[in-house]
């Protein structure tokens, strides 16, 4: 699957793919940047073994997308700007492989001369946790415009991670560069290592030298792969095999038109059209296919409910079990079935659960297992009456100290639960239990 332009073999030449240039102008409009109509290709000069033409395409000064910015959710409910400094094409290197062989390392081809687009960003992010929301923005928007998968784990979305510490108060420090992190966890992982090794080495009143390093996520560090090298290093200069790529206002707008709906204008419209609340939207809309499939449920249903059932027990489920949406044993169908059985009180949220579980095991739909079990919902007031008169009767003392302990409601609802198997109505429970237990409670004293 190696091509002879891929390979670097003499007299091949590069070939400018149209569709990557769309991509590339798609993914900067989704990142609210400057189309750059006039930009150029050039070669980045350097050794080494995955680079077989001893260059790599790049753009340097003009590259294709100029600044943007996006707009990152964090843990606490605030939101931060981060800006984007620029996205440029580029071919990508091969894969040097050091795990096949004891004594060598061996050179991988396959994805070399694939094109890349490189987004850099401004040093906007202050902690591990603004890096990361960064790189799940990003993964989730160029999967909204379908111009990446974002597959970490196949190597689709990669992030180099640029750290560095400073005294308060201080300029920015000298930064390392982290390579190829592929993951969420790991660039974690890999900011507070080595932000700690550098904080380490400014105390001991040592220098913090500018490198390129590696993550080991096995150890969960950072060692040092070579120095860091400077613009300057690479000789940049045009390709001459390349003209300059040159497109017009109009097929901007072409492409902008046609842009989706993006995860911030998706979570504005679910907070309005749902009323959900901005934590809520924020978790359903980004992943598109978790958001598609919760408008898909959420027709004709409690939009609050199906959003407390899809982020709950389903996310918690498929998350334990290895599934995702496309692949869940639990069809749309009756998911939604069991979101129609919780609202209308045909079942109760406690009894829900136990039946979600059933429907993981015997992909059963939710209305048979009822059937099945006998776990429909209590809802007759006279049957749950007696019940309660019973269990008032039986309890004298427990009546009795129910003025100085007010929490004794929940014990006398727990007793209703139990009598019944946890199938009792709650609402119905607690109206009755507290008309019932009232006339007990003697009046205070004015």
């Amino acid at each position: 699957q190696v091509s002879f332009v891929d390979a670097g073999m003499p007299g091949m030449l590069p070939v400018i793919n149209w569709v990557c240039v769309e991509q590339a102008i798609k993914t900067g409009l989704g990142l609210n940047a400057k189309i750059n109509n006039y930009s150029i290709f050039d070669r980045k000069n350097y050794f080494y073994p995955d680079l077989p033409q001893g260059y790599q395409i790049s753009q340097y000064k003009q590259p294709i997308v100029g600044e943007g910015n996006i707009l990152i959710d964090l843990s606490d409910g605030s939101s931060k700007n981060i800006r984007i400094e620029r996205l440029h094409l580029e071919q990508d290197a091969g894969k040097s492989l050091h795990d096949q062989h004891p004594s060598y390392s061996y050179v991988d081809l396959n994805r070399s001369g694939i094109a890349l687009m490189e987004i850099v960003s401004m040093p906007d992010m202050s902690s591990s946790e603004e890096a990361q929301a960064y790189v799940k923005k990003l993964r989730s928007i160029v999967r909204y415009l379908g111009t990446c998968d974002g597959n970490m784990e196949e190597g689709s979305l990669r992030a180099d991670v640029n750290v560095s510490v400073r005294r308060l108060g201080e300029g920015l420090g000298t930064r390392c560069e982290i390579k190829n992190v592929n993951s969420i966890k790991f660039i974690g992982q890999a900011i507070e290592y080595e932000a700690k090794r550098q904080i380490n080495l400014i105390e001991d009143s040592k220098e913090v030298l500018q490198e390129t390093r590696l993550f080991d996520p096995k150890k969960g560090e950072t060692r040092s792969m070579r120095s860091k090298e400077e613009a300057h290093d690479y000789r940049y200069f045009p390709d001459p095999d390349l003209l300059p790529l040159i497109f017009s206002e109009d097929i901007v707008e072409k492409i902008k038109n046609s842009l989706p709906e993006l995860p911030d204008e998706r979570k504005k419209r679910f907070e309005s059209d749902y009323s959900l609340s901005s934590y809520d939207s924020s978790v359903l809309v980004g992943d598109k296919e978790t958001a598609d499939y919760f408008e898909e449920l959420t027709v004709g249903r409690n939009a609050k409910l199906v959003s407390n059932w899809l982020t709950g027990e389903f996310f918690a489920a498929m998350n334990k079990l290895g599934f995702t949406i496309e692949n869940s044993p639990i069809s749309k169908t009756n998911f939604g079935m069991l979101i129609d059985l919780v609202g209308n009180n045909t079942i109760s949220n406690r009894i829900a659960k136990d039946i979600f579980e059933i429907m993981i095991e015997t992909g059963d739909d939710p209305e048979t297992i009822v059937e099945k079990k006998g776990m429909k919902q209590v809802s007759d007031e006279s049957e749950l009456e007696e019940i309660i008169d019973n269990i008032i009767e039986q309890n004298p003392k427990q009546v009795e100290t129910l003025n100085q302990k007010p929490k004794l409601m929940g014990w006398f609802v727990g007793q209703v639960m139990k009598e019944t198997n946890g199938k009792a109505n709650p609402s119905i429970v607690n109206k009755l239990l507290s008309k019932k237990l009232n006339n007990y409670i003697p009046r205070r004293k004015k």
